[in-house]
């Protein structure tokens, strides 16, 4: 056999095989555990470079007895790669694996130790799992993958006590400011519960609950107590258990990254200094704290002075932060929390949270707010998921100009799922928009046709899918503050037509699980093609998905057999040929379930 070294640095070696493209690395989200039966791998190539690929797996102390040939599938391409995936069930809950590419008439294999154009002797040299523990998968709630959330503020959805209301509240539906208030609560939630159910809500996260002086809640003076305004813990209780009686869970948002100028600890540092027992728990630079030209002489939540920066490695710090975690699971029986500036936090702290988190109930979702690659938080050992704003940006991308075809819309879809485990994308927390971004229809231009293309995807993509509050009525604003206005609750207000449109798609995505939990693939476009389609599917159905974002009538076709139904009506439409030919009206989103 001649080596990677002897065959690739010869003149005479003229491989069609792009051999710089080929990568694996034997961890993360390139092997990963999927279940406690299948090990997923995945392999890279150049795109369209390569026929096929074989993953090689065996038993090395009985390759023998114990050896197989599987081939791998495209899963996603983007702008310059292939990427491959195959579910490997071991026989023995080890083995070894290596790849075999192929490419007309070439062969390649490659293992750890390197490319090779002969077959290596096998498993000498091969990627090698040594044993499969289950207590390492990464396994995120089930419910998680087939839950529809709905984000509140509670201090903007309804106004349910006006006895609770904050001094100087203004009337209902005013402009928003950052400063003002207008007497949402939690009961205001509780009557509106009914309201939810019937859109098809399963999941709400609320942003802070616990006392705060602001509107938003981010600057917590006391973790241990609903803010006085919106009730207090036996109304939280109660807003829970009304939930989960309507089969709607509770999340709650946690910020344990800063906590509030005005909470007791910081304000004991800012009169004893040094000596305070709170020093440790803060980064100050020094001594007195202080504030100049605007700029607090210790971490803060970006500059903002009133929102100082924990110190989650300090020992009492950290146990206060994880007792609190701890303390509204078992209190009240929530479902999870949403973690606020999470990947300004340490990974040690994440690691104990979840820890303790899953001791006290396995099934509870951690989401972190993450607005970049996550990969490093999403191994298992600390979050369930994360905020999927890379997927929100694309899209808006997608929808907002017409300078990005298809093709690069699916390759950049692509690249964002490859970023991760399989079990990390189907509960990736997908968002249109959020209490910290504009208002999706005002990103969209105030173009509703489109806002109904982005939750046509939103809600028949891989992933957990949340609306903000509002928005499926027609709720517009630019940035914070204009983003956090009154829910409209006079339906002659409201925008029922894209109502109706949020219902039916929730309705779709309950009754197929293979919206949530299935297979994706997308359909081949043409060069320079804005219509895009993609494929959903599991053992239970197979749905296909076609989105048109341009002002012209297309006809888009699909290699897809049989017969299949436009989920919102009764149109029929078979393939010919192997061939499936869909005609698109401008700015249209259409369903098709196969018979």
């Amino acid at each position: 056999m001649i080596s990677d070294q002897q065959a690739f640095n010869s003149p005479e070696h003229t491989a069609k095989i792009n051999l710089e493209s080929l990568h694996h690395v034997p961890q993360a989200n390139w092997a990963y555990m999927y279940d406690e039966d299948t090990f997923h791998l995945r392999v890279r190539t150049q795109k369209q470079n390569v026929d096929r690929v074989v993953a090689l797996t065996g038993d090395k102390y009985d390759w023998e007895a114990y050896h197989h040939e599987q081939d791998m599938h495209i899963v996603a391409s983007d702008r310059f790669f292939d990427y491959w995936q195959v579910g490997v069930k071991p026989d023995n809950r080890r083995f070894s694996y290596a790849f075999r590419f192929h490419s007309g008439e070439e062969t390649v294999w490659m293992t750890e130790k390197g490319i090779f154009t002969e077959e290596p002797e096998a498993p000498g040299g091969f990627y090698d799992r040594p044993y499969i523990h289950k207590i390492d998968l990464f396994a995120a709630p089930e419910w998680a993958k087939s839950a529809v959330f709905y984000q509140i503020m509670p201090e903007r959805f309804a106004n349910g006590n006006p006895s609770n209301d904050p001094e100087g509240v203004e009337e209902w539906g005013g402009k928003p400011t950052r400063e003002n208030f207008f007497g949402g609560d939690l009961q205001g939630i509780i009557d509106h519960l009914d309201y939810l159910e019937d859109l098809g809500i399963t999941a709400i996260y609320l942003t802070p609950v616990f006392e705060a002086p602001t509107n938003h809640k981010y600057d917590t003076i006391n973790y241990k107590k609903v803010d006085p305004h919106f009730g207090d813990i036996e109304l939280l209780k109660k807003l829970v258990e009304e939930a989960h009686s309507k089969g709607i869970r509770i999340v709650l948002d946690a910020v344990f990254n800063h906590i509030g100028s005005n909470s007791i600890q910081f304000q004991d540092v800012i009169e004893h200094g040094e000596q305070s027992e709170y020093a440790d728990w803060f980064h100050i630079h020094s001594f007195p704290v202080e504030v100049k030209d605007d700029k607090p002489n210790y971490d803060a939540f970006g500059f903002f002075k009133e929102m100082p920066k924990l110190n989650t490695a300090n020992p009492a710090t950290k146990e206060f932060l994880l007792d609190i975690a701890e303390y509204w699971l078992k209190e009240i029986g929530m479902d999870g929390w949403r973690l606020d500036v999470a990947n300004e936090i340490d990974h040690h702290f994440w690691r104990e949270f979840r820890t303790r988190i899953k001791q006290i109930n396995p099934e509870a979702y951690i989401i972190g707010e993450v607005w970049t690659d996550s990969l490093r938080w999403l191994e298992g050992d600390q979050f369930d998921s994360v905020m999927n704003y890379p997927m929100t940006e694309r899209l808006l991308e997608y929808l907002n100009t017409d300078d990005m075809d298809a093709e690069t819309f699916a390759s950049h879809m692509g690249c964002i799922l490859m970023r991760y485990p399989q079990q990390a994308n189907e509960v990736l927390f997908n968002l249109m928009a959020s209490h910290d971004t504009p208002r999706v229809l005002t990103m969209l231009g105030g173009d509703k046709q489109k806002l109904k293309l982005a939750i046509g995807f939103l809600l028949t993509f891989t992933g957990t899918p949340c609306i903000y509050y509002g928005d499926e009525i027609g709720l517009e604003g630019e940035g914070d503050p204009d983003c956090r206005k009154c829910m409209i609750w006079e339906e002659d207000k409201q925008d029922r037509d894209l109502h109706q449109w949020y219902k039916q798609l929730i309705h779709l995505r309950k009754a197929h699980t293979a919206l949530s939990t299935g297979e994706i693939r997308f359909l081949k476009s043409g060069s320079q093609e804005r219509a895009c389609a993609y494929e959903r599917w599991d053992d239970n159905s197979r749905l296909t998905v076609w989105m048109n974002p341009s002002d012209e009538l297309v006809a888009l076709t699909g290699e897809l057999d049989g017969t299949w139904e436009d989920a919102f009506g009764d149109e029929q439409i078979k393939s010919a040929d192997g061939v499936l030919k869909v005609h698109l009206e401008p700015y249209s989103f259409k369903v098709l379930i196969k018979k």
